[in-house]
């Protein structure tokens, strides 16, 4: 494996598998032994790290979120910046970004420090992304997202107002990549047909990069929403198109989306930009405490946890250890079991979300 970077790019090369990464805007692309040709899984190392540094989060102001899966409050956990630093020196530097999981901005004091390790340190640049609610974004952490981050999404709940004047804080300081995230369940359908409207009209989110969906997980102590049918679903999709708003969602919701855009004529163009579940393929996930279960969704499935920090080879004791190829082959085997216009199409093999 060659692996190369300067101040722009990261490329990986290899016989069956190899990538470029554009630091400046995140843009990715992976391919196989041919352009035609994708790889089943990385086999030098994750090129996503999704990473947990808080589990304290008071909601949005009026007590925790009902709907939150991880059912956190505002007493928690942090990641302290020198086990940060332990697992960040374990990591493959075929790494390229992590996207970190915090609640309240302001509950993990090391937060900035960790995200400003991420940039500038001897080991391996990878970009830091993160998603908050907006809620308590002052001037002064709006300024440090903008200066470190290569992406920032903000949570979209009720009332909106927190949502948008956070993306507007952001995209003032010059910031490309600002999402909204809109969890899609049979009770916010309304409200994701009503922020694609407020997209086109609303000031503040003028130079909003995407609307990315988020499929509901039946996951969660406090979580009594519905998935939304697959009818709603389409037309979330088709109003997007109509309207020419930059939508996206998360490797969870791949399988619904293929399905709402199958009989368009560019459906092999989108196909190619839809990236299925990828955990322990692709991507990876540490939790608080510095152990990984293949995403932050099954850490309640009974999965194995593998402890990052007191690994000694990360490819040999972790991703290419027995508990990761056992999911990676669970995951693998969900393809023949999801077929859209006769391809096969990884799915969730623990949740039905779709």
């Amino acid at each position: 494996m060659d692996l190369k970077e300067n101040s722009i790019v990261k490329i990986c090369r290899s016989k069956d598998y190899n990538y470029n990464f554009n630091k400046k805007v995140g843009y990715f692309e992976r391919w196989g032994r041919t352009l035609e040709e994708d790889p089943d899984y990385a086999p030098f190392g994750p090129e996503i790290l999704d990473m947990e540094i808080s589990t304290i989060c008071n909601g949005i102001g009026s007590g925790p979120c009902k709907w939150c899966y991880k059912s956190n409050t505002g007493v928690g956990e942090n990641m302290s910046f020198e086990k940060f630093k332990t697992i960040f020196h374990k990591l493959p530097k075929t790494l390229t970004q992590i996207a970190f999981g915090i609640g309240d901005i302001d509950s993990n004091p090391d937060f900035f420090r960790i995200m400003d390790y991420c940039r500038n340190n001897e080991h391996n640049f990878v970009a830091p992304n993160v998603t908050i609610t907006g809620f308590g974004l002052t001037n002064e952490y709006a300024n440090k997202l903008a200066s470190l981050c290569g992406a920032v999404s903000v949570s979209m709940y009720d009332p909106k107002d927190i949502c948008y004047d956070a993306v507007k804080k952001l995209t003032d300081l010059g910031m490309k990549q600002v999402n909204i995230h809109r969890l899609v369940a049979d009770e916010t359908y309304e409200a994701c047909l009503e922020v694609m409207g407020d997209a086109q009209y609303d000031e503040r989110l003028k130079d909003l990069n995407a609307i990315v969906f988020l499929a509901l997980k039946p996951i969660g102590d406090r979580n009594n929403l519905n998935k939304l049918g697959t009818e709603k679903y389409k037309n979330l999709i088709d109003y997007a198109f109509k309207n020419n708003i930059r939508v996206g969602f998360d490797s969870c919701s791949a399988p619904m989306f293929l399905e709402a855009v199958k009989d368009r004529d560019d459906y092999k163009e989108l196909a190619e930009l839809s990236e299925p579940c990828e955990s322990y393929l692709f991507s990876f996930y540490i939790n608080v405490e510095g152990k990984t279960t293949p995403c932050s969704f099954l850490e309640q499935k009974g999965y194995k946890e593998i402890d990052v920090a007191e690994c000694g080879d990360f490819i040999k004791d972790v991703w290419e250890s027995q508990p990761v190829k056992d999911f990676r082959s669970k995951l693998l085997d969900t393809t023949d079991k999801c077929s859209i216009n006769g391809e096969g199409c990884r799915s969730c093999p623990e949740y039905d979300i779709y």
